[in-house]
């Protein structure tokens, strides 16, 4: 008996795909791009602006600087009134773009109602955007040119291209279609000769659709929102969602797929959390090392790019 449960927890390990443990690889690889930038006495910096006191957006604009510092990318940090005007705000940006030190320049989403997101992030200098939103970068993504890829996109790739499924000609659904994750995921699966479909919130009979899918990428925000009877036997499932639920007086962080029952019908899984979360985060600080080393006229590190 004790056999048989040990042998199913191998199992179970089996199928998740492991953000951390990928994102700490991803991490040491930008570890030694960044020595070797430094040799050329190139010294990758990272601003990142937060608007507000949004208790989400703080941790995460926390784990980024602290990533950033681990991988040896300097950290030029800005925490701003939520009740700060636009053009003060556009000010800081322009300051940003022509500081030599900085390479990459994140402004931490949502922004508050009274600022125009879109006005934001466009006046980024598009050779500083190490986010991909900028329009010029998500245009050429969805071309199919070198651009900036967002992170969690690009993120969600590598975790596929880490469990060695072959991608192309498979079937692939994302749930959501939002412009930070679901419209670049289609293009980049798109890229690897993916069949994909978006579903979102005015598609009819969406579990007949998700159900036919070989992978399926959730990103909508919604809790649990994916049941077991959704997915197909095999499937891969990419769980992009963090929600905040509250359970018997504790607050828990659940994804968009209901894991318990997702579980045993997906052949991979990503945890929530410790799964997409960490690699977003890792692909910023890759980001940030190529922009420096486009900016600076030099090659990017080889071991950065095998990553692809």
């Amino acid at each position: 008996s004790n056999y048989f449960k040990c042998l199913n927890n191998l199992i179970m390990a089996a199928k998740i795909i492991d953000g951390k443990l990928i994102a700490s690889k991803v991490k040491e690889q930008v570890s030694i791009a960044v020595s070797d930038l430094n040799q050329k006495s190139i010294f990758p910096g990272l601003a990142t602006i937060i608007v507000g006191n949004d208790a989400a957006s703080s941790i995460y604009v926390k784990n980024k600087r602290k990533s950033a510092k681990e991988v040896g990318i300097e950290s030029f940090q800005y925490e701003l009134s939520e009740n700060i005007q636009e053009k003060e705000l556009l000010e800081l940006i322009n300051e940003l773009n022509l500081n030599s030190d900085v390479d990459g320049i994140l402004v931490q989403l949502p922004l508050p109602k009274h600022i125009n997101s879109d006005l934001i992030i466009d006046s980024i200098d598009v050779n500083k955007d190490v986010d991909g939103f900028n329009v010029i970068n998500a245009g050429k993504t969805f071309i199919g040119r070198d651009s900036v890829i967002p992170c969690t996109p690009l993120g969600c790739l590598l975790m596929l291209k880490s469990i060695k499924i072959e991608l192309k000609g498979k079937n692939a659904v994302i749930i959501g279609r939002s412009n930070i994750v679901g419209k670049p995921m289609a293009q980049l699966l798109l890229n690897e000769d993916c069949t994909v479909t978006i579903v979102h919130s005015k598609t009819f009979n969406i579990q007949a659709l998700v159900k036919e899918a070989d992978i399926v990428v959730a990103a909508v925000g919604s809790a649990n929102l994916v049941k077991g009877s959704w997915i197909k036997k095999g499937a891969v499932v990419i769980d992009v969602g963090i929600n905040r639920l509250k359970v018997e007086d504790k607050n828990i962080l659940v994804g968009d797929i209901n894991f318990n029952e997702v579980k045993d019908i997906a052949s991979y899984i990503t945890p929530v959390p410790g799964g997409v979360g960490p690699m977003t985060i890792a692909c910023l600080l890759m980001n940030t090392v190529f922009q420096c080393a486009k900016r600076n006229n030099v090659s990017i590190p080889n071991n950065l790019k095998k990553l692809f």
